[in-house]
């Protein structure tokens, strides 16, 4: 698994956060007083197929989904009937939340800073991190452009790590000088259970990908993961 740059790289480089796309479907207040209060607002059913059942059939077709909705049609036509229904809704409505993109945090630096300056600084660096991918110069990153950059971001911050933590400059960190989430994955992060980590091990665990997550059987609901302890 990605031991040490899941959380530090990928962090690092996301770390303005995302921006979530504005929700087609308007939600009623949550009540304020009375039994109901304090309980999260629902779905209005009957209201969603008023402003997009546009045939009045009482199902909803692809066509007449926003386009921001379409791609979930598939995920709530549970009988696949290409229409989807009152009760398919009410058990897929999850499938309409807007999904998050990496690349809304531009949005995040353009449209929310109260500094036009420091996110102006913020929008040139992003662009500046871009434009360095580009070694053709043709406008556009492609697979391997993007390839080398991680493997140049990955060298830089390895380069850094070894800097701060191997005290002793013999090109390894052992345990006593790791520190942070490297101290805590060590014994994952050294392969080769020698007592210390040396570059290629540090690249490997950069680099890992993690086994994909397994979907969920209808009805089971994921635990939450245990909270990670804090750097030492």
């Amino acid at each position: 698994m990605r031991v040490l740059f899941g959380s530090v790289v990928l962090g690092a480089i996301l770390a303005a956060g995302f921006v979530v796309a504005q929700e087609r479907v308007e939600r009623p207040p949550a009540p304020k007083s009375g039994s109901e209060a304090g309980k999260p607002p629902q779905f209005d059913i009957d209201r969603f197929f008023k402003d997009f059942d546009k045939n009045g059939d009482g199902f909803l077709q692809p066509e007449e989904l926003p386009p921001e909705l379409r791609p979930a049609f598939e995920r709530i036509d549970t009988n696949r009937d290409g229409k989807i229904s009152r009760e398919e809704l009410a058990r897929g409505i999850g499938h309409l939340q807007p999904r998050r993109r990496a690349s809304d945090m531009v949005y995040m630096l353009i449209e929310t800073s109260d500094s036009d300056e420091d996110s102006r600084n913020e929008v040139q660096r992003a662009y500046e991190i871009l434009l360095s991918l580009d070694k053709n110069r043709d406008g556009k990153i492609d697979a391997q452009e993007l390839k080398a950059g991680r493997e140049r971001i990955l060298k830089s911050r390895i380069d850094s790590l070894f800097k701060q933590l191997d005290t002793n400059n013999d090109g390894r960190i052992s345990r006593e000088e790791a520190k942070g989430q490297i101290r805590q994955d060590f014994n994952e992060i050294d392969r080769n259970r020698d007592g210390f980590i040396d570059r290629d091990e540090l690249m490997r665990a950069a680099t890992a990908r993690p086994p994909a997550p397994s979907a969920p059987r209808e009805g089971e609901r994921r635990p939450a993961p245990p909270p990670r302890p804090p750097d030492r």
